[in-house]
This record gives structure tokens, sequence and C-alpha cells, in this order.
């Protein structure tokens, strides 16, 4: 006779859970990640990078006694820092919103991923958010929407053991899309 002394929640390696409060730090992350591959996303980087550009530019002439656009100068700074913390402002506004739901309880299964909290309760399944990224603190899903604006929090803290981050990773991988 063959026992199986993995009973419990090693039973079903296909089945990982988590409990979190979401923070804005993590809201901040899913900004970051989005801009990465989405088009608007992009077109901020761009932004930035000639806003900045421009913005030097008009420094060096104003530095060097040449003709010099101060209000532009002072637009494009104002301009690019409000990119540059807009990750942060829309974490700080989202965690706002999720802090009325309480504790986010989170089941992700073969099927999707089920989200409970103290007021509501969401499945989401794999082809409404087809791809994941990673950060060293999160796993976030996202819808391929052009904006990927709908996605789901999976922070590594609200795992029980940080063995589950693997599994979580290896179900994430079977059934989604990373990047």
């Amino acid at each position: 006779m063959v026992m199986d002394m993995n009973v419990g929640r090693d039973a079903t390696p296909d089945t990982v859970e988590l409990e979190f409060v979401p923070t804005a730090r993590d809201f901040a992350a899913v900004w970051r990640q989005r801009r990465r591959f989405s088009k608007g996303g992009r077109r901020e980087y761009w932004m930035i990078v000639v806003a900045s550009l421009v913005a030097a530019l008009q420094a060096v002439l104003l530095v060097t006694g040449r003709q010099a656009n101060v209000g532009l100068l002072a637009g494009l700074v104002v301009f690019v820092a409000l990119l540059l913390v807009l990750p942060w402002l829309t974490g700080r506004a989202l965690q706002r919103m999720a802090a009325r739901n309480g504790v986010f309880r989170t089941v992700v299964t073969a099927s999707g991923v089920t989200v409970t909290t103290d007021h509501t309760s969401t499945t989401v399944d794999w082809a409404a958010q087809p791809r994941y990224r990673e950060t060293p603190e999160l796993f976030i899903t996202f819808s391929d929407t052009k904006g990927g604006l709908a996605f789901t929090l999976l922070p590594k803290r609200g795992l029980e053991d940080p063995a589950d981050a693997d599994r979580l990773r290896a179900l994430l991988d079977r059934h989604l899309t990373r990047g």
C-alpha cells in the first residue's frame, strides 16, 4: 500500500491560494508594468524622453545666455515630473478604492483566478486575462485589450509558503503567455 504524504494544499498542484491587502506600491508596479507592453505606456516613455530632451535644450540655451523660452522650459519640467509620478499617483488612488474591500483572498486554479473580498467576489478565466508579468514582488495578469487595463494582482507576500511562488509561476506558465 502506497500512502500519499502530501495531503492538503500540496495534493492539488493546480491550486494556489493568496491572502493580502493591496498596497499603493502594488498598484504602482502594475502601472509601470503596463507601461512596458501597452502602446499607450510606450508612448508615455517616448513623451518623457522627447520632453526631457527639449527641456534640456531650453535649459542649455538659458544658461548660455541665448534666447530660451522659459515658459516652455517650466511647462516641460512639470509635464515630465507628472509623467514620472503618474504610477505612484495612480497606485495611491487605486489603493484607496481597494481598501474599502478589506482583505483579498485569491484562489488560482487550472480554470482561472477567483478573488474574494469582504464585499465582492470575482472570477476571471484565463481567456479574459491571457498574459502575465512577474516582478520581484508580484505576479500580475493582464487583459489583452489595447491598453491592458484589466488586471489581477497576485502579490508574492500573500502566499502561505515562499515555495508556492514556484507553483504559481508554473500554473501561470501553463495557462498564460509571459510578457
